[in-house]
C-alpha cells in the first residue's frame, strides 16, 4: 500500500506512522508543502496522511499553498480513499468538509484524557478503542464538525476532539503518532507556547512517564490496521 504524508513544517513529521507503515511493508512518500511541493493526485497513493503544523488554517497571505491543499483533500475524500488528518490536519480536512475552525477556549498541550462519544465507538475506524485513554495534545484551534460525519472524541477542555466522515476520512484534533523523538522536536521548535494555562504542560511533565508512548503506538496501530483495511 501507498502511504503519502503532507508535511506543513520540517519538525512535523509522520512519527509513529512511519513505522507503522514500514513494520507492515507499506511504501512511504511526503510532499513538503511549506517548501513548495505540491499535492498529489489521489492516483498517486492509497492512503493520505495530513500532518500537523504551527499556522491556523486561515493564514492563506502567509501560508498560499493552504487553498490548493484545501482542494487536493476534497479530491482525495471523493476518491474513496482512506484520509487521516492530525491536528493541523484534521482542522484542514474539517474545513474542506464544511466545518470551521476557530480559536479554543483553552490551548491543550500535553497529555490529557480522550473519550470516545457512543457514535464514535461504533465507527470502523475506531473498533478496538477503549471508553477512554490517555493522548497527547498541542494545539490552540479547534474545528466544528463537518455535515454528515460522526462526532468521535472529546475532552475536557475540546469537545470536539475527532470526527469520522464515511468511515473511510479521520479527522483528530489530538495525536496518536507522538514518540519521544517526534515530541523533542516540536518541543525545541514551538517552546515559546508553553505557557501558563490550565491545560499546558511543562516538558517534564510530558515526558515523565516513558511508558505512555508505547500505550499510545498501539492505539496508532489500531486505528491506522482498521483504516487499511477500508482501502480500495
Amino acid at each position: 500500500m501507498r502511504i503519502h504524508g503532507l508535511f506543513h513544517a520540517p519538525f512535523e513529521g509522520l512519527g509513529n506512522i512511519a513505522a507503522w507503515a514500514q513494520a507492515r511493508g507499506h511504501e512511504l512518500s511526503h510532499s513538503d508543502l511549506f517548501a513548495g511541493e505540491p499535492c498529489p493526485k489521489p492516483a498517486a497513493y492509497d492512503f493520505l496522511v495530513v500532518m500537523g503544523g504551527p499556522m491556523n488554517i486561515y493564514e492563506y497571505d502567509a501560508y498560499p499553498w493552504l487553498k490548493a491543499e484545501k482542494a487536493a483533500l476534497a479530491l482525495a475524500v471523493d476518491s474513496g480513499r482512506p484520509v487521516l488528518g492530525v491536528c493541523l490536519g484534521a482542522q484542514l480536512l474539517a474545513d474542506a468538509l464544511g466545518g470551521p475552525v476557530a480559536k479554543g477556549k483553552d490551548k491543550e498541550i500535553g497529555w490529557f484524557d480522550v473519550a470516545m462519544t457512543g457514535e464514535g465507538l461504533t465507527t470502523q475506524a475506531f473498533r478496538g478503542f477503549p471508553q477512554t485513554f490517555p493522548a497527547f495534545h498541542w494545539h490552540g484551534d479547534t474545528f466544528a464538525i463537518p455535515p454528515g460525519a460522526v462526532r468521535a472524541c472529546a475532552s475536557t477542555a475540546c469537545a470536539n476532539q475527532a470526527f469520522v466522515f464515511r468511515e473511510r476520512v479521520v479527522g483528530l484534533q489530538f495525536h496518536l503518532e507522538t514518540s519521544p523523538e517526534s515530541l523533542g522536536e516540536i518541543g525545541e521548535h514551538c517552546a515559546a507556547e508553553l505557557v501558563d494555562g490550565p491545560y499546558i504542560q511543562t516538558l517534564t511533565q510530558m515526558t515523565a512517564v516513558p511508558g505512555r508512548f508505547a500505550d499510545l503506538k498501539i492505539l496508532l496501530d489500531t486505528l491506522l490496521d482498521n483504516l487499511a483495511a477500508m482501502a480500495k
